[in-house]
């Protein structure tokens, strides 16, 4: 089997680089560990930047999203049982669109299976060969089956976990992390939001966000111990801790319900460098992780994508190889710029282990220039829209 460019992972970025590449002409197989079912099961996080929301444009997948997705001018803050807004709209002349990472993939998904572009699931042990070689190659397992394909370029968009990174040997990636001493207790409910727009809380107990999924389906996620497992949390206790990180308004109006979906998540930063090797090409979680502070890690996938496209149509288009041989210079300088907005804004929300009274003051002092000053806010409206590719 051969494939002009071999793309591992179906998540959304994986899904998104081979229908772009499909509209241009360019052959890609995407490998999937596991079933569509299983992948579109995955309940994810789902504030769209514009660069994400064209990208969507341009491969041909926007129909159900501009029908359902909630275009949001700007977000609240809590503080001390007071709410401040940011005019997103106002402050850039740009929103964000809340449409689930699930929907995303699932409408990639569906394109790709009308395009009649190769997927191929259930795919295990794969292996990379020459990598760093003009002859790429990759090997895998499906079914009881040994197969192989041979390709010009390989993508890896297989997450944290997957082969792409660590075929990139030691001695040439430099990996930098740092892990947050608390997660993210989150529960998916189906109750309409409290609020029309995204609230970040910081509280004395702790962070909290009421987010949504659509007008049904609710969102919500509280900071918590890393010791703490979903069984030690009631749905009655998740609610009540919840009321107690917002303010007053926000408790009294909030519908509660049944957990359909209760999970914690650490919290980490993480960036590999550098995202190419030979011609393995890093994108997504495979590369780099932010905390969902923000809501960061999807787009900056998009953006890795978006990078990784325009350069491999221009080598096939146009035989020039700058685009793929600026990828991860390109890509990294973006990423680094999530990674600090999405540590700076979790530092702003979070109570930290051994915080001083002199670290709460800066905290507080921050989020006052925060809401008093509109360069300030005009900043944190730029980042949080994203920042041009």
């Amino acid at each position: 089997m051969r494939a002009q460019v071999v793309i591992i992972g179906g998540g959304p970025s994986g899904l998104l680089l081979g229908q772009l590449l499909h509209r241009a002409g360019i052959e890609a197989v995407v490998l999937e560990r596991k079933t569509r079912d299983y992948v579109l099961g995955r309940v994810r996080a789902g504030v769209l930047e514009t660069g994400l929301v064209r990208l969507m444009e341009e491969a041909g997948v926007v129909g159900r999203l501009h029908r359902e997705g909630f275009v949001h001018d700007g977000t609240q803050i809590a503080v001390g049982g007071e709410m401040f807004h940011i005019d997103f709209k106002a402050l850039t002349g740009t929103p964000v669109i809340v449409y689930g990472q699930t929907e995303v993939t699932r409408d990639l998904y569906d394109a790709r299976a009308v395009a009649g572009a190769r997927t191929e699931f259930e795919v295990e042990h794969v292996v990379i060969h020459d990598a760093d070689t003009d002859r790429p190659y990759v090997t895998y397992d499906q079914h009881g089956d040994r197969k192989r394909i041979d390709c010009d370029f390989i993508a890896g968009c297989d997450g944290f976990h997957g082969v792409s990174r660590q075929t990139i040997p030691l001695n040439v990636r430099r990996e930098y992390e740092k892990t947050y001493p608390f997660g993210w207790l989150g529960v998916l409910s189906e109750t309409p939001p409290v609020h029309d727009e995204l609230i970040y809380a910081n509280s004395d107990r702790g962070f909290a966000l009421c987010s949504m999924r659509n007008a049904h389906l609710s969102r919500y996620y509280i900071q918590c111990a890393l010791s703490d497992h979903p069984e030690d949390w009631t749905d009655k206790a998740f609610w009540t801790e919840l009321k107690r990180r917002i303010p007053a308004e926000m408790a009294e109006r909030l519908e509660t319900g049944p957990a359909i979906e209760k999970s914690i998540a650490p919290l980490r930063s993480f960036v590999t460098e550098p995202m190419r090797w030979g011609r393995l090409f890093l994108c997504g979680d495979a590369a780099h992780i932010v905390p969902p502070t923000g809501a960061k890690g999807l787009n900056t996938a998009a953006s890795d994508v978006n990078y990784l496209y325009r350069g491999l149509v221009r080598y096939y288009q146009d035989g020039d190889s700058e685009g793929i041989d600026r990828y991860s210079e390109k890509a990294l300088l973006r990423v680094w710029k999530a990674e600090r907005f999405s540590w700076w804004f979790s530092g702003l929300l979070h109570r930290y282990p051994h915080q001083s009274a002199f670290d709460l003051k800066m905290q507080q002092a921050d989020l006052a220039f925060l809401r008093d000053n509109e360069s300030q806010q005009r900043a944190f409206a730029e980042n949080y829209v994203g920042l041009p590719y």
